[in-house]
């Protein structure tokens, strides 16, 4: 049975109409408890969630000072400001984030796009990274900022260290300021043959994309994971760290998108001051700062007590197993998409099928999304919402809703040792192929 169109929706706002993981028990204590405050949290965070903000850069290989933090509410506020008072004109991937070309606009800074490399997105190939540039200098322009993703959405790719290495060399030849997404970097899958999660939330699991066991007893040193043969991932911060700016939304990995809470971690630098002090006053300006219960879930969630711990590594092998086996679902039917490595996307191009999609009078990606979403019931953006152009067929999926329908169904699937032998996510894998086998027939 075909599911009824969702609402309308914007693929600029990240995870719209596509549900969530219902709230960690104890996050939403803490949110709770704190309702009842009347006084506003400061601009920008308070001492103590700075100081929570560092330890958890710190768990992850980046010494960080508290006056290099700030936090605000949601990623959307921060890279706003960012863009505002960092000047010039904007370096995008292709394809990358929708919310990032919007938020320039606003903020008065016109966009080009570089295109990824083929292997993964969210960060641009460094020789059309050069060749933009200096394009776009000749006709007049002045880039000045480069926003990438090291996991990326929507593709749900992460970029290998060595490609990473070469584009911090190309922006600081080119003397620009980056813009470091690492939304999803906690997010990142463990491969198929990793050992299923801990029965319990207690005890100190180890934590996928490069994050250490976080613990008292930690110091800045990065340990080893755990994870066996997972994918690396790296920070441009570590590479050129009087560039970079770290922008992490906690709603990747921690709380729920409804809670609004992103952190910001600037250069330690005379660049990163002027920087803070331009981001404050943006901030101040428009009441950007956390609200206090979402503030005191927040440095909660990034203290990371072994319940967080448990969640955001049962989060990650869900979404690494729901994902891999839409991937090769999809794959079999000659779709191509990128295989996922992190969080709950797949950036999928029927463009090997445009002869079946053209008898069916989809010809362009606006097509394609209009037609999934009504077949699927649930938003499917297609590629040109992502800097893509129209006329290629790539859509981006959200595999969330392949962990269940509601809360119980989604917490069941995290708790199972195999998620993919839940029923009721073996029944949404056969849906959306059939939806995908509709397409392709001959």
């Amino acid at each position: 049975m075909q599911r009824p169109a969702p609402a309308p929706h914007s693929a600029a706002t990240p995870w719209a109409a596509e549900g969530a993981l219902p709230p960690l028990p104890e996050l939403a204590a803490r949110l709770a408890a704190a309702s009842g405050r009347s006084r506003p949290e400061p601009v920008g965070g308070a001492p103590e969630l700075h100081r929570a903000a560092c330890d958890y850069w710190d768990r992850r290989g980046l010494r960080t000072d508290p006056d290099q933090v700030l936090a605000g509410a949601g990623g959307q506020p921060l890279l706003l400001a960012l863009l505002a008072v960092g000047g010039g004109d904007v370096l995008l991937t292709r394809p990358s984030a929708a919310w990032y070309a919007p938020l320039a606009r606003l903020a008065g800074r016109p966009t080009y796009h570089a295109p990824a490399p083929a292997p993964s997105g969210g960060v641009p190939d460094p020789f059309a990274l050069l060749e933009t540039v200096r394009r776009v200098r000749a006709e007049g322009g002045d880039p000045r900022v480069l926003v990438l993703a090291v996991a990326d959405d929507p593709t749900g790719t992460v970029a290998p260290p060595e490609l990473l290495h070469e584009v911090c060399e190309a922006a600081e030849a080119e003397d620009l300021l980056i813009v470091s997404d690492e939304t999803w970097r906690d997010t990142v899958h463990p491969t198929a043959t990793d050992p299923p999660p801990p029965a319990t939330a207690t005890g100190s699991p180890p934590r996928p994309g490069g994050a250490a066991r976080p613990g008292p007893a930690d110091g800045p040193e990065r340990p080893v994971t755990g994870w066996p043969g997972e994918t690396v991932v790296v920070s441009p911060a570590e590479m050129v760290p009087d560039r970079v700016v770290v922008l992490t939304d906690l709603a990747g990995a921690f709380t729920p998108p409804s809670w609004p809470a992103a952190i910001a971690r600037l250069p330690a630098s005379d660049r990163g001051a002027e920087l803070h002090a331009g981001l404050l006053a943006a901030l101040d300006a428009v009441r950007g700062e956390l609200p206090a219960p979402v503030a005191s879930a927040a440095l909660h969630a990034l203290r990371e007590p072994a319940p967080v711990r448990a969640r955001t590594a049962a989060a990650a092998r869900a979404y690494g197993a729901v994902g891999g086996a839409a991937y090769d679902r999809l794959t079999d039917l000659g779709v191509l998409s990128r295989p996922p490595r992190a969080g709950h996307h797949l950036y999928v191009d029927l463009a090997e099928l445009r002869g079946p999609l053209t008898r069916r009078g989809i010809t362009d990606a606006v097509d394609l999304e209009r037609h999934l979403t009504w077949r699927l019931g649930q938003p499917v953006p297609g590629g040109h919402r992502f800097g893509d152009t129209p006329d290629e067929l790539r859509v981006r999926l959200s595999t969330l809703p392949l962990l269940g329908a509601d809360d119980d169904q989604r917490l069941a699937t995290l708790a199972a040792r195999d998620p993919l032998e839940q029923p009721h996510v073996r029944a949404a894998l056969t849906f959306l192929e059939s939806a995908f086998s509709e397409l392709t027939a001959d």
